[in-house]
């Protein structure tokens, strides 16, 4: 039976059911990555702290509780509790201060006393300190109404700052909440994430590709975070130990500057700087001095140890893709970007390491004829 030719009006009409189809499917993506996008942040950190928690969960599996889920809530009950309790009684501490405060503003009890001569010898800000300072304890009413824009917008400053303290606290519970049930299904949710990752990049890279994306996240929070955290532990102790005012909150303040990859030098030398000029250089000041900022510094050393374990990648472009990610995404960026980067480095060097087959071209052997005259003629 003979078959009508592929015509160019079927040929038109097979192109536009291709564009129709893949606009409708572009359609529906960009739906629904519109009722996804309000979600897409919480998600994405519930994935990466169940990621970094999971294998806590396979430890503790089978020796506290049998199931999966009895697992998973113990050690979301534990992390928020960890969370919350400090954060509770740092928030009622404040509270405290600032009611404090008020009170002693109103009963007109606080007085400044006036400054030493050597501040105005400090260089460059010596002599509007000085003069700030002067006029602070001879007349405090004044030198508030003089700064008061000043102040008033740096009060609206830092209550906008704690109401997103407040918000970003309240998304991290809700992200550990999500985590836990992620937790809880952690074997199925492996498998799934290999299916996905061999559906793009074929069967054999996809558990490579996987496993990779899960080093990367593991290795992110314990050479960001777990780095933060130990420095938090090192300079916030030796706050508290030599009695700086407000130890707790800098000790803080030291690690959001750990996660935010910024040196906690911007912490320890204002402190070192203001320890000396109130108790001079005495030798307990030196030792708390050298201590505190070789601790400041203590990141540079922890980095390479902790920040590239167990991952298939470079250091260096695990910490630049920190780096960037957190200047482009912010913490979530953080993230991201090693996970990024160090997919595109591995994809690179496979496609660098794997050259396309070389297609061989067979030649015909020469072949001989006849000539007119009789004798034999060679053709290539």
């Amino acid at each position: 039976m003979l078959q009508a030719p592929y015509s160019s009006a079927t040929a038109s009409r097979t192109l536009i059911d291709s564009l129709i189809r893949f606009g409708l499917i572009a359609l529906l993506s960009v739906f629904c990555f519109q009722i996804f996008k309000p979600f897409m942040n919480l998600l994405l950190w519930s994935v990466i702290l169940a990621i970094t928690m999971y294998p806590l969960q396979v430890r503790l599996r089978g020796k506290v509780f049998d199931g999966e889920g009895r697992t998973a809530t113990l050690i979301i009950v534990l992390v928020i509790a960890v969370v919350m309790v400090p954060t509770y009684l740092l928030g009622i501490a404040l509270i405290e201060s600032v009611e404090h405060a008020m009170a002693i503003a109103k009963t007109g009890e606080f007085t400044i006393p006036p400054p030493p001569e050597s501040v105005a010898g400090w260089p460059v800000i010596g002599q509007r300190v000085h003069d700030a300072w002067a006029m602070a304890s001879t007349d405090a009413g004044g030198l508030i109404q003089k700064l008061g824009p000043q102040i008033k917008s740096a009060s609206i400053g830092l209550l906008g700052a704690v109401g997103g303290v407040g918000v970003g606290l309240l998304v991290f519970v809700g992200a550990l909440i999500i985590a836990g049930i992620i937790m809880a299904y952690g074997e199925l949710g492996t498998r799934s994430a290999i299916q996905i990752a061999s559906r793009l990049t074929g069967p054999e890279r996809g558990p490579r590709i996987t496993a990779l994306c899960t080093a990367t996240v593991r290795a992110v929070a314990q050479g960001v975070v777990g780095i933060a955290f130990i420095q938090m532990l090192l300079i916030g102790v030796a706050f508290i130990i030599k009695g700086v005012p407000g130890a707790g909150l800098l000790a803080l303040a030291v690690l959001l500057l750990g996660i935010m990859q910024l040196p906690a030098t911007l912490i320890t030398v204002p402190v070192i700087v203001l320890v000396f000029a109130a108790e001079g250089a005495s030798g307990t000041n030196v030792i708390f001095a050298i201590y505190v900022f070789i601790a400041g510094l203590s990141d540079n050393v922890l980095k390479p140890l902790l920040l590239g374990r167990g991952v298939d990648v470079p250091m260096p472009v695990i910490l630049i893709g920190a780096l960037g990610g957190m200047v482009t995404g912010g913490v979530i960026g953080l993230f991201i970007g090693p996970i990024v980067l160090a997919v595109g480095y591995q994809l690179f060097w496979q496609w660098v390491e794997d050259p396309p087959p070389r297609i061989e071209v067979e030649t015909e052997p020469p072949r001989s004829v006849p000539d007119i005259t009789g004798a034999d003629i060679t053709r290539g």
